[in-house]
C-alpha cells in the first residue's frame, strides 16, 4: 500500500495532513507542488486533481481531494488511530461537527486576512488598502471570538474533549496564517492556552510543517521592527 501526499507548507490543511501523517509514522510519499511557481496550473497537476489545488493524495491510484474528505477517508481505511479520529459514533460527531464549522467559521476569515494583507500586494506589487485590511480583520476578529469562546474554554484541553484530534491540527494550522501577516490570534485567552498543548502535542513535526510560514515571520518581525 503507498500514500503520495501533493503539498506546499504554504497551505494550512497541507501542513495538517503532512504532520498529522509525520506524527503517527505513516510511511508516505511526499510530492511537493511549488504554488509559488504556479506549478498546481501545470498541466501534469492539473492531471492529478482537476480543481489544481493542493493537498491531494494518491492512495495506491485512488485520488482523493479536499482536506476534510481526505481526513475522512483516511480514519476509514484505519490510517489514523482512533485517538485522533474517534470511531465511537458520538466523539466522531463531535470533530465532524468542528470540521463543518471551520471552513467558514474559521479558515475563511484567517485566509483572507492572510491574503489582503500579504499575498495580494506581493502578487498584484500594490499598496496595502488599510480600509480592505480593517474590514477583513474585523471579521477574522469575530471568528476568532467565536472560536476562542463557543469551542474552547469549555472546561476541556481541546476542542473534543481532554485528548487532541484531527480538529485541534486542522484548526492550529489555520492559525498560523495570519500570524505572516502580522496578527498573532494567541491574544485570545483561550486560544493562546489550547495553541500550545496542540503544538506541543504533535512536535516535532508541528514545528517541521511550519518551517515555511515560521521563516516569514520571522522576516515580517525583522521589517517591522526597523519601521
Amino acid at each position: 500500500m503507498t500514500l503520495k501526499l501533493y503539498y506546499d507548507l504554504m497551505s494550512q490543511p497541507s501542513r495538517a495532513l503532512y504532520i498529522l501523517l509525520k506524527s503517527i509514522k505513516y510511511d508516505f510519499e511526499p510530492k511537493y507542488v511549488d504554488l509559488r511557481k504556479a506549478e498546481h496550473y501545470s498541466e501534469d497537476f492539473t492531471a492529478i486533481n482537476r480543481l489544481q489545488r493542493v493537498p491531494v493524495i494518491d492512495h495506491n491510484g485512488f485520488i482523493l481531494t479536499e482536506s476534510v474528505a481526505i481526513l475522512k477517508y483516511l480514519s476509514r481505511e484505519n490510517i489514523i488511530p482512533e485517538s485522533l479520529y474517534p470511531k465511537d459514533s458520538k466523539l466522531q460527531a463531535r470533530v465532524e461537527e468542528f470540521l463543518e464549522w471551520q471552513h467558514t467559521g474559521l479558515r475563511l476569515h484567517c485566509a483572507m486576512y492572510f491574503r489582503v494583507k500579504y499575498m495580494d500586494p506581493i502578487l498584484f506589487n500594490k499598496p496595502v488598502d488599510p480600509r480592505s485590511v480593517a474590514g477583513y480583520e474585523s471579521r477574522m476578529e469575530f471568528a476568532l471570538t467565536e472560536f476562542d469562546t463557543k469551542w474552547l474554554g469549555r472546561g476541556t484541553d481541546f476542542i473534543v474533549g481532554n485528548k487532541p484530534t484531527v480538529a485541534d491540527l486542522l484548526a492550529a494550522c489555520e492559525l498560523e496564517q495570519p500570524r505572516m501577516a502580522g496578527f498573532d490570534p494567541a491574544k485570545f485567552k483561550n486560544i493562546a492556552v489550547w495553541w500550545k498543548k496542540v503544538h506541543e502535542h504533535f512536535n516535532p513535526y508541528y514545528d517541521e510543517g511550519h518551517i515555511v510560514v515560521n521563516k516569514i515571520i520571522k522576516k515580517q518581525s525583522k521589517v517591522q521592527s526597523k519601521v
